[in-house]
C-alpha cells in the first residue's frame, strides 16, 4: 500500500496513539478541540521514592563535579613557646574525596529541603614554615612537607524553590549552608612542636575554607541546574509535522511526599498551527496504586484527540491502496460476481481503493477500554488508460479494540477488529448489494488496513521524559478519560552529566 502526496505514516500512528480500540465511520463527530498553553492535559508526579532517587543522583553529580576542589592558601603567624613567632603556610589545599553517609529530601510549603549529614571529606595540602633565631647572628630556619586532612561530621543543607516562569521551571536557591564539626591533620615530616602549631593555626581556617568552598560550589551547581531546566524546550518534535507541547502550566504542587507538575501535553503542528476547535480541560490526576513507583504520568484523552485533530486539519488522513495480499481484489474481474455492473462497464480493469476521513477521529478512554470513532469514505477508483475514474463511494463504520504498552520512553499499542458497518454514499453504476460487498471489506480491513495501523502503532510516541532517564518496570492503568503510566526509572549518565555541567543545554526528550 502507498499513500497520496500529503499522506504519511505518522498521522495514522498518532491518530490511534493511545487507543486500545478503533472505530471508523463516515458520520461527522461533534467534538472538536483547541489548545492553549494555560491548560493542562498531562500531569506528572514524582513520588518520595522518585525524589530520593533524584536526590541521590544530584548528590552524586554534585560530588563528581566538585572534586578535586582547590581551597585558597592559608597563612598565619603564631607564637610557639621557646621558638617564638613562626610564620606558617598551608598551600595547595585540595579536597579529593567526599563521602555522604546519610541524606534526605523533603518537599513542603517552603520549598524542597535536601540535607546530607554525617559526611566526611579528605584533603591533601602542603605546609611550610619559617622563623628566625639568634646565636651570634640572626639565622632563618624553614622547613616544608605535606599533610593529609580528614573532615568529619560535616552537614550540608539547602532549600530549593520551584516555580513556573513563562512555561518553564525556575529553580531558585532559598537557603544553603555547610557545617564542619571535626578536623584531624596528619603531618608528613616536621618537628614535633609543629603538629600542635599547625592545628592551632589552621583547624578553624581549614574548616571555614571547606564550608565556604562547598557552599560556593553548591550555589554554582544550582545556577547550572536552573539553566538546564529553563533550557528545556517547550515543544518536543514527534515527526516532520507534529510536536508535543511540554509547556509547564501553573506552579509545581509540593506535598509532604511528592512533587506534581502539570504540562500542556497536546500535539501541535510544527508551523504555529492552532486548533480551531474547543478543547475541554479536565486536569488529569495521577493515581498510582503501587506507592513504590518513582514516577506517575497521566495523559488525558484530549492528548490523543489533539493528534487526531491536528492531522485531520492538515489533510494527512487519506490513503490510496494499490497493493493487497489478494491482488485480484484490485481488478474488476475479482468483483464480477459481487458487482456485475462494475465488471460489465470496466472489464478486467485495475482498481485503487481511496480511503479518506471526513472528520477528526474521537478517542474515548474508560477503565476497561480505549475506544476511537473515526469517520471515513472509501472510494473505488477504476484505472482506465491514463484516467482514474471514481465509480462507487462507501461509508464505513469500523469498530475494534486493542491494547497499549510501554516501549522504552514511548507509548505504543496494537488494534484488533471487532465489527463494522457500511452504507452506499453514491454510485455511478447503480445500486449495489451491500451484503455481498461486506466480506470483501472485512478482508481489506483485516489484511491491509489493520496491519498498516499496527506497524505504526508499534513504533510508539514519546512520553515527557528528560534525556538520560528511561522508564523501568512500568505499568499502564486506564481510568475514565485518561491513561496513567506508573514506573520506576533508570539513569544513563552519558547525557545528563553533560547537560548538567555545561551551559547552554538544549536537549530534551520524551515521547
Amino acid at each position: 500500500m502507498k499513500t497520496l502526496t500529503k499522506s504519511s505514516a505518522c498521522p495514522l500512528l498518532l491518530l490511534l496513539i493511545a487507543s486500545s480500540s478503533l472505530c471508523i465511520s463516515t458520520s461527522h463527530s461533534q467534538t472538536h478541540f483547541r489548545s492553549t498553553d494555560q491548560e493542562s492535559f498531562t500531569s506528572i508526579v514524582i513520588s518520595q521514592k522518585g525524589l530520593d532517587f533524584v536526590k541521590d543522583l544530584l548528590i552524586t553529580q554534585a560530588i563528581s563535579s566538585m572534586i578535586p576542589l582547590q581551597l585558597p592558601k592559608i597563612e598565619k603567624t603564631v607564637k610557639i613557646p621557646v621558638i617564638g613567632n613562626v610564620h606558617l603556610v598551608a598551600s595547595n589545599i585540595t579536597i579529593y574525596n567526599i563521602n555522604v553517609l546519610s541524606s534526605y529530601v523533603k518537599p513542603g510549603d517552603s520549598g524542597v529541603v535536601i540535607v546530607a549529614s554525617g559526611a566526611t571529606c579528605n584533603l591533601s595540602m602542603n605546609w611550610s614554615y619559617k622563623y628566625s633565631t639568634w646565636v651570634l647572628v640572626p639565622i632563618q630556619i624553614s622547613d616544608k612537607g605535606s599533610a593529609s586532612v580528614q573532615v568529619e561530621g560535616m552537614e550540608v543543607g539547602l532549600t530549593l524553590g520551584l516555580e513556573n516562569r513563562k512555561g518553564t521551571l525556575k529553580l531558585s536557591l532559598e537557603d544553603c549552608g555547610c557545617y564542619v564539626k571535626d578536623i584531624s591533620i596528619k603531618l608528613n615530616g616536621g618537628a614535633s612542636w609543629l603538629y600542635q602549631g599547625m592545628v592551632d593555626a589552621f583547624d578553624e581556617k581549614i574548616g571555614a575554607a571547606v564550608e565556604n568552598a562547598i557552599t560556593k560550589k553548591l550555589k554554582e551547581g544550582i545556577l547550572k541546574l536552573d539553566s538546564f531546566l529553563q533550557a528545556l524546550p517547550k515543544e518536543v518534535p514527534v515527526d516532520d509535522h507534529a510536536s508535543l507541547n511540554v509547556t509547564f502550566v501553573d506552579d509545581p504542587v509540593l506535598s509532604n511526599s511528592s512533587i506534581g507538575f502539570d504540562i500542556n501535553g497536546l500535539f501541535t503542528a510544527r508551523e504555529n498551527f492552532r486548533f480551531p476547535y474547543q478543547l475541554k480541560n479536565l486536569q488529569p490526576s495521577v493515581l498510582c496504586p503501587d506507592k513504590s513507583k518513582m514516577l506517575g504520568i497521566s495523559l488525558d484523552e484530549a492528548v490523543f484527540n489533539s493528534a487526531s485533530v491536528l492531522y485531520y486539519d492538515a489533510e494527512f488522513m487519506q490513503w490510496i491502496v494499490d497493493k493487497v495480499p489478494d491482488q485480484s481484489l484490485l481488478n474488476t474481474a475479482g468483483w464480477r460476481f459481487i458487482i456485475p455492473q462494475l465488471y460489465k462497464k470496466y472489464p478486467k480493469d485495475d482498481m485503487n481503493l481511496n480511503i479518506s476521513l471526513s472528520s477528526p477521529p474521537v478517542i474515548r478512554i474508560s477503565e476497561h477500554n480505549i475506544d476511537a470513532t473515526v469517520y471515513a469514505d472509501l472510494i473505488i477508483d477504476v484505472l482506465e488508460a491514463d484516467k482514474v475514474i471514481p465509480v462507487v463511494c462507501i461509508s464505513l463504520v469500523i469498530c475494534g479494540s486493542g491494547s497499549v504498552k510501554i516501549l522504552g520512553n514511548k507509548l505504543g499499542g496494537s488494534v484488533k477488529l471487532n465489527d463494522f458497518t457500511m452504507s452506499l454514499k453514491w454510485s455511478e453504476i447503480g445500486n449495489l448489494h451491500m451484503n455481498l460487498i461486506q466480506p470483501i471489506m472485512w478482508t481489506v480491513i483485516q489484511t491491509v488496513f489493520l496491519p498498516y495501523v499496527n506497524a505504526h502503532l508499534g513504533q510508539g510516541f514519546p512520553l515527557p521524559i528528560i534525556h538520560g532517564f528511561t522508564l523501568k518496570n512500568g505499568e499502564i492503568i486506564c481510568s475514565n478519560s485518561g491513561i496513567t503510566i506508573c514506573s520506576n526509572v533508570k539513569y544513563t549518565p552519558s547525557r545528563m552529566v553533560k547537560s548538567y555541567t555545561q551551559i547552554p543545554v538544549s536537549q530534551f526528550a520524551a515521547l
